[in-house]
């Protein structure tokens, strides 16, 4: 299995410059050892050959948050899911957004 995590360094919200630095730097810290030291158990033997795709952020509290991007098994997203709830990390929830004809 091929596990990826991308920090997304835009958010809703804008911080100031220095604060902004400091942030990105973390959370591109964090995507990494979340690759390379939490989910290190997904890659090689027992799991599927499929790629799991997360993305992280922050919320406009700075909080860190993931998201699972592509369909993985129920297993595998409830390892990711107690992983990063372990670290402290929310759900990333996002608002369905509806496509209108026309």
């Amino acid at each position: 299995m091929t596990v990826t995590v991308l920090a997304i360094l835009e958010t809703d919200f804008v911080p100031a410059k220095n604060l902004a630095k400091v942030m990105n730097d973390r959370l591109e810290r964090a995507a990494r050892e979340l690759r390379d030291n939490h989910l290190k158990a997904l890659y090689g033997r027992g799991f599927s050959c499929e790629d799991l795709v997360i993305y992280i952020s922050y919320n406009s509290k700075y909080k860190m948050r993931y998201r699972i991007v592509n369909d993985v098994p129920a297993d595998i997203e409830y390892f990711v899911a107690e992983t990063c709830g372990r670290l402290g990390y929310m759900l990333w929830r996002s608002v369905p957004v509806e496509v209108l004809p026309g």
